[in-house]
């Protein structure tokens, strides 16, 4: 577990040190700008995690078929996995240039923000083909279980960005689109480097690299439970920055640095749940079903502790962050508070995300897009109560991060109750 864990939460921790670099420069330029980046940010974070199933779903294949054996099999999956991520990738970039403007207006920002959001957004969204390609690539990586190279490669990955992002803002004078070309020339080089992995161990093994339409529509069905179960958590994230957005804009500002530092943490607590989708599907591909509920229990007791450690972390520096991402004071005083509440949810958080990474892993895909549908469903109400009462300013943001805890405690629960059953625990190198 560790072995898998740790160069997952390394390389985890990297990608969203491409927002958080971004967040820092960018912050810099004024008010208006990181604001703008928080709603950019938002929307191209929801074009490429929705298609999250590229690497979650192909981690889960390529491991159940490498627990049984079949290498050949699991690589030939990898190679319709990449295919699919780059059609994907192609057409999201398509929509998102077209449409950037309307939008970027949905968040009903102010216009400066709007200005530099659609700015961002159209540059960003040249990257995402390249984006989904590395998602697809770690995904068929960790399923082989290897966690080191897709490591490497976010790491090498952070630093090109946050040397180009800030020569390219700062020196060149680009501004806001300086920040978007460099996260874009940053993951063209992650995605040659680690599909190159891939493309080498498919030929040595003979696994043709031609796209076979009946392979990538099979990858695409497969991954369609995921979808829907992606997209109802993106929809929470996305109605809590609307709501975020309308409480003025130092909090919208504030907002995005939470959200980009929950985000980090969140990634270096899914390394347990990416250690769990590759430990799961291989142990069930082998017919271990001991193995995998011994791993698990283990898992979530990591996940909890981990979680504690994060909370005293953020406890101590909440007031020392918001230094570094603006010189707003209101900018600062509405971000420290809102860090409290991030620290305090993180061992639930724990507990969600190596839950939803071991029945990711599993293959049950179908009841994780049916639970999350409810959990987003148990959300909506407290996003109406908190517009109700009309409170706004850091008093609306920080009643906003304790609704999103009560999100998380809710999809802990329903996670954990179903980890309990036996539904979930079927063996062979397919489901």
């Amino acid at each position: 577990m560790l072995r898998l864990a740790v160069p997952a939460f390394l390389a985890l921790v990297a990608e969203p040190l491409f927002l958080l670099a971004d967040s820092a420069i960018v912050g810099h330029l004024g008010t208006a700008s990181l604001a703008g980046l928080g709603v950019a940010s938002a929307v191209l974070l929801t074009a490429a995690n929705i298609f999250v199933f590229l690497a979650y779903g192909t981690t889960a294949v390529v491991a159940r078929r490498t627990g049984a054996h079949d290498e050949k099999g699991a690589l030939a999956a990898g190679i319709d996995g990449m295919w699919l991520a780059l059609l994907l990738g192609l057409v999201a970039t398509a929509v998102l240039v077209a449409f950037a403007q309307p939008l970027i207006e949905l968040f009903g920002a102010s216009d400066a923000a709007v200005t530099e959001a659609v700015i961002y957004l159209r540059i960003s969204a040249f990257g995402i083909p390249a984006m989904l390609l590395v998602l697809a690539a770690m995904g068929v990586l960790r399923g082989l279980q290897d966690t080191r190279t897709p490591m490497v490669a976010a790491i090498a990955g952070f630093a090109a960005n946050g040397v180009l992002s800030f020569v390219l803002v700062h020196p060149v004078g680009l501004g806001i689109a300086g920040a978007a070309w460099g996260t874009v020339i940053a993951q063209l080089g992650m995605a040659l480097a680690l599909g190159g992995v891939v493309v080498r161990g498919a030929r040595r093994l003979g696994v043709s690299l031609t796209l076979h339409g009946r392979g990538v529509l099979s990858a695409a069905g497969d991954g369609i439970p995921l979808l829907i179960r992606t997209l109802a958590l993106r929809a929470v994230l996305l109605v809590t920055t609307w709501v975020a957005a309308g409480l003025g804009e130092p909090q919208l500002a504030a907002h995005q640095v939470a959200m980009t530092v929950w985000t980090a943490l969140a990634f270096a607590l899914d390394a347990l749940a990416i250690a769990g989708q590759a430990i799961t599907g291989k142990a069930l591909g082998a017919g271990d079903v001991r193995g995998v509920r011994l791993a698990t229990a283990t898992m979530v007791r990591w996940g909890v502790w981990f979680g504690v450690i994060l909370t005293v972390l953020i406890v101590a520096l909440h007031r020392v962050i918001p230094l570094g991402f603006s010189s707003d004071p209101q900018v600062q005083a509405a971000l420290a508070a809102a860090l409290l509440i991030v620290a305090a949810g993180q061992p639930v958080a724990g507990v969600a995300f190596v839950l939803d990474g071991v029945l990711i892993g599993a293959g049950d895909a179908r009841w994780l897009a049916l639970a999350q549908i409810g959990f987003l469903l148990a959300y909506l109400p407290m996003i109406w109560l908190l517009q109700a009462s009309g409170v706004t300013g850091t008093t609306g943001l920080v009643w906003l991060w304790v609704a999103f805890g009560l999100f998380m405690a809710i999809r802990a629960a329903g996670l954990h109750w179903r980890a309990r059953g036996d539904d979930w625990l079927v063996t062979g190198a397919t489901r």
